[in-house]
This record gives C-alpha cells, sequence and structure tokens, in this order.
C-alpha cells in the first residue's frame, strides 16, 4: 500500500482508523477470509466522503463493508481499501413515526428502538445480521416484510462524490436489488417511516421471529445467511434437499442439515471450501431440477468478483 495513501488516510480518520492486513475472517460472518491490505473506518458521514475522494483521487480501489454478513473473502485476501461502515458510522434516532439511522447501524438495533419507542415495521429485520445500509443496498427481507416497505428515503454518496437523497420510487427496490447498488452508490444513512404499536406487542412479535429463526436456521455455525437466491416460484432448500445434498461436505463447508438453504463453516472451513461447495451445489441442482442459482453471497476477491471501484 502507497505510503502517502495511508498518510493521508490517516490524517483523515486518525491512526486508530486505518489498519493493514487485518483478517476479514475477523470482519465477516463466516469466519473466513484472508487480509484487507487496508481497512479504513470512518466516524462520520464527512469522513466516509474524504476518504472515497481521496482514494479515487489517487486511483486506489475501494470495497465498502458493513458487519460482513453476506461476504465470502478469499482465503488470499483482498487489495486496496476496504471501507468499513459500521460501530463508527452507527447514530440513530427516533422522531414520532421516523426513524433515521447511520449506514453502520445493525438491523437489530434499529428494531429495537423502533419497539422500545413503540413503533412497528421493522420487525422483520430483527434477526438479520447485518446493517441498515446493506438493508437498504439489497433490499432485505425476511418473514414477509422488505426493507422497501419501510423506508422513506436513503442518503448515498454517487461514485462522483455527490450526496443525494433517493427516495423509494427512485430506489427501484425489488427482490435483493436495488438502483444504489446497481449505480455503485454508497449508503450513508436511511430513514424508514414506521406505524404506532404497543411496544408489548411488537416485542412478542420479534421474540416470536426469533423462535422461528432458531427453530429452523443454523444460528450455531458461522455463515452468510441464506446462501443463494430464492428462484420465482421455488425454494432454495427443497431444491438443494431434492438434489441428495443435505449435509454435503467440502472441507469445513457444509451444506446444514438444519436448513439446507444455508452453507456454514462447519469447522476450519477455507474460503476455497466454500467456493467449490457452492459450484457444486450450484451444478447438482442444475442437473436434478433444472435451475439456476444464484449466489446470494458476495464473493470477494475470486475471478467471478466483480472488481472493486
Amino acid at each position: 500500500m502507497d505510503a502517502e495513501l495511508l498518510q493521508e488516510l490517516r490524517a483523515i480518520v486518525g491512526e486508530g482508523g486505518v489498519r493493514c492486513g487485518v483478517p476479514l475472517s475477523e470482519l465477516t460472518t463466516f469466519r473466513i477470509g484472508g487480509p484487507a491490505e487496508c481497512c479504513v473506518e470512518p466516524r462520520s458521514e464527512d469522513e466516509v466522503r474524504a476518504v472515497l475522494a481521496v482514494c479515487r483521487r489517487r486511483g486506489a480501489a475501494f470495497r465498502v463493508l458493513g458487519l460482513g454478513s453476506d461476504v465470502l473473502a478469499a482465503d488470499e485476501g483482498v487489495g486496496g481499501v476496504t471501507v468499513r461502515l459500521a460501530e463508527n458510522l452507527s447514530a440513530l434516532e427516533v422522531d414520532g413515526t421516523v426513524v433515521r439511522a447511520q449506514a453502520g447501524c445493525s438491523n437489530a438495533e434499529v428494531a429495537r428502538a423502533a419497539c422500545a419507542a413503540g413503533l412497528s415495521g421493522y420487525e422483520f429485520a430483527c434477526g438479520i445480521p447485518g446493517t441498515v445500509g446493506g438493508a437498504a443496498i439489497m433490499n432485505a427481507g425476511a418473514y414477509g416484510g422488505e426493507f422497501k416497505d419501510v423506508c422513506a428515503s436513503v442518503r448515498c454518496l454517487t461514485p462522483e462524490g455527490e450526496t443525494v437523497d433517493v427516495d423509494a420510487e427512485r430506489a427501484s427496490w425489488s427482490y435483493r436489488h436495488s438502483m444504489m447498488d446497481e449505480a455503485g452508490y454508497i449508503v450513508l444513512a436511511v430513514t424508514l417511516s414506521l406505524r404506532r404499536d404497543d411496544p408489548h406487542a411488537v416485542q412478542e412479535r420479534m421474540d416470536d421471529l426469533a423462535r422461528r429463526r432458531e427453530e429452523k436456521q443454523p444460528l450455531d455455525k458461522p455463515s452468510a445467511g441464506s446462501t443463494f437466491k430464492r428462484p420465482e416460484g421455488r425454494f432454495v432448500g427443497q431444491l438443494v434437499q431434492e438434489a441428495g445434498l443435505r449435509g454435503y461436505r467440502v472441507g469445513g463447508a457444509q451444506v446444514s442439515e438444519k436448513h439446507t438453504g444455508f452453507v456454514v463453516n462447519a469447522g476450519g472451513a477455507t474460503a476455497a471450501d466454500v467456493r467449490r461447495l457452492i459450484a457444486d451445489v450450484q451444478e447438482r441442482v442444475r442437473e436434478s431440477a433444472g435451475v439456476e442459482l444464484e449466489p446470494e453471497v458476495r464473493l470477494w476477491g475470486f475471478e467471478e468478483d466483480e472488481e472493486p471501484v
């Protein structure tokens, strides 16, 4: 990493906000991945803008990471600058029925804050293990709810460094898709429009969803959540099970026996193990059902990885 670039980044976020060679296994829920060449953690939206402006000016490739709940990072690691928007960018405020949250707020934090304020609408996301920034980019959803159902607007940074507010119509949300993702926008904050409800009723619904997740999902093993996008009219878990792949292993990676839509780190899995297992599942489901499964997890540092910005 260029010494002058590192110096500029440290001048923006402070010495402790720039780390070189941090293992991505420590920053992703899969607990897999080699080192990030440079990891930067801005403390404010202004610092995010400044960091990305320096990267663009110096021609340094960068990626944006939240809580790493949908990322499989290669064993060799990834180059360039990894801009982590998590704990340091997690201001949250409730104003009437409106919740404003910076991109690094976890979905669980927002759901709890809404519940405490007697607001309903974000219960579906209480167990989604990522940030609201990631939820906005991917239109996260679970148990019949989707991010697009409750989001009024998203404050973003464009590839040109301009700050813009994207309303729900312009966001063009669909299943695991948004205009922001397609256009390379960086989410800085979200504004949610919720509805009044009894806090006890909201908490009961959140508790019920937590029980259902615990019963059905392999929460005891590291994973990136649902590994594949749901094909229209089909269920991934059923397709994988019908292909005879429940419990199928490649090294330390395994198709969960509890929920066959999840690939888990059963112990000591490498990124290569997981990538091979994903390819095997895709091939077997293609052969048995004629369905092409598309990974929902984002692949960093692999040949098919999209180029960093």
